[in-house]
């Protein structure tokens, strides 16, 4: 089998900074990258959301560390298929690919179902409905090749500070109101010895950790970075800490103004009543709508970013390249991967719950992750020069302990949605064993998934 690798005819100016780097994973994560999964994560961790976010960052501060490390070693290159297939194996890349298969195509779904949720406390239609109409709207705005400009995002991300602003002086003044000043100071949403329980924590941690899911983004902006040597690593790690600490806050006030996690009308939009019960029926209103449209764009990235990858792994023929490698002539656009990935949004949504949802987009999402710590250790490590201490300490310990955390919190993962996955990996394995005649062709995978 041989592949052809496609060059570029000319170079790209780099341009961005490091302050543009963090705008653009700021737009990309958004700032209320939390709020929509806090109700599930407080159901799941008996309260703590606070702890699981923060517990959350230091995996992904470790494992932003190897992705942008490995940004430094791929400059062209833009993610774990990528890192992992060059790194360690085609063989694991392509396995590595297939598990943010599992990622992507749940990211949409997800999206379709908390949309759907938010819509109907606008216009009470069934549940259905709202999925299919979603469904629907994703699916022909990215056949249409449409895509929001990057001034458009940074407008709408203004406007989700702007209402977390008014949220949070909502909620300074309902918990006043409640219990004085002094209730604004509690370390009951870290640490409740009446509820606290390790093992649920853990498990409430590996849906949290869907708040920093696209801090990866940075990487694919290698070719674009003014020294992405520095920068790239720089921006990705900081992002996790913004997103970590902002989103920590967050939760924090939801927290103290919603103690009772048991008395949630609905989990999947616990916020919007938190945010309701601080300010009143016009915050609620304010805050759901807010929320739908930034989980509206933030689901057709997701639709996008998995009609990309479709089309990256069925350009490098790994899957079928006459279905998934298919250009539509009008709008330029993979027609039957963004068909395929509207069809998943609209049935899995139907099928799955957000929380079984999220957990199995996190079952894919830690394999790359555990990949890229792996893929770290075996390029600057084993592959380098020296392993002598100032090696162990840089090279060596970051992407190992990167990789125990993010092991951890993957097995924490709940039974069902660590059965669908193995059964989801499963499935890939014996495809690539029937596709390469059970491994004796190397299937060369030279595409990235954001080309």
């Amino acid at each position: 089998m041989s592949t052809k690798v496609i060059g570029s005819a000319g170079k790209i100016r780099r341009v961005l900074s490091l302050r543009d780097l963090l705008i653009f994973g700021i737009i990309v994560i958004q700032p209320t990258a939390p709020l929509p999964s806090f109700g599930v994560v407080a159901t799941v961790a008996h309260g703590h959301v606070a702890t699981t976010i923060l517990i959350g960052m230091f995996a992904m501060v470790l494992t932003a560390l190897s992705y942008g490390r490995m940004a430094n070693a791929y400059p062209t290159a833009g993610s774990a298929y990528t890192y992992v297939g060059k790194a360690l194996h085609p063989h694991l890349g392509f396995l590595t690919g297939w598990s943010i298969g599992l990622d992507y195509l749940l990211g949409p779904t997800i999206g379709t179902i908390w949309c759907s949720k938010a819509a109907m406390n606008i216009l009470p239609l069934p549940f259905e409905v709202w999925v299919v109409f979603f469904a629907v709207v994703f699916t022909l705005v990215n056949l249409r090749g449409i895509r929001a400009t990057a001034r458009t995002n940074v407008f709408l991300t203004i406007g989700m500070t702007s209402v977390l602003v008014a949220f949070f002086i909502s909620a300074v003044g309902y918990i006043v109101r409640q219990g004085g000043w002094g209730a604004l100071l509690s370390t009951q949403p870290f640490y409740d010895p009446a509820t606290f329980s390790w093992p649920l924590v853990s498990t409430g941690t590996s849906i949290a950790v869907l708040t920093y899911m696209g801090f990866d983004s940075i990487s694919t902006l290698s070719e674009d970075v003014e020294n992405p040597r520095r920068n790239i690593l720089l921006a990705t790690v900081l992002l996790c800490v913004i997103t970590g600490v902002l989103g920590c806050l967050e939760v924090y006030a939801g927290q103290l103004i919603w103690p009772d996690y048991h008395t949630f009308p609905d989990p999947d939009i616990a916020f919007v009543s938190a945010a309701g019960r601080a300010g009143g029926p016009v915050m609620f209103q304010v805050f759901n709508f807010t929320l739908l449209v930034a989980t509206m764009g933030s689901s057709l990235g997701a639709q996008l970013g998995s009609v990309r990858l479709l089309y990256a792994m069925g350009r490098d023929n790994a899957i079928p390249r006459g279905f998934f490698a298919y250009l539509d002539p009008v709008h330029n656009a993979p027609r039957n991967n963004i068909l395929l990935t509207g069809g998943i949004c609209a049935v899995g949504a139907m099928l799955v719950s957000f929380q079984a949802g999220a957990e199995l987009l996190n079952f894919g999402a830690f394999v790359a992750f555990m990949g890229v710590n792996l893929a770290a250790i075996r390029h600057y490590y084993f592959g380098g020069t020296s392993r002598g201490l100032r090696s162990i300490l840089v090279n060596l310990l970051p992407p190992a302990a990167g990789f125990v955390v993010c092991l951890y919190i993957w097995w924490s993962l709940r039974t069902p949605a660590k059965l669908v996955g193995f059964g989801w990996l499963l499935a890939g394995l014996v495809y690539y064993a029937w596709r390469t005649r059970f491994f004796r062709e190397r299937l060369e995978l030279v595409s990235s998934p954001e080309d």
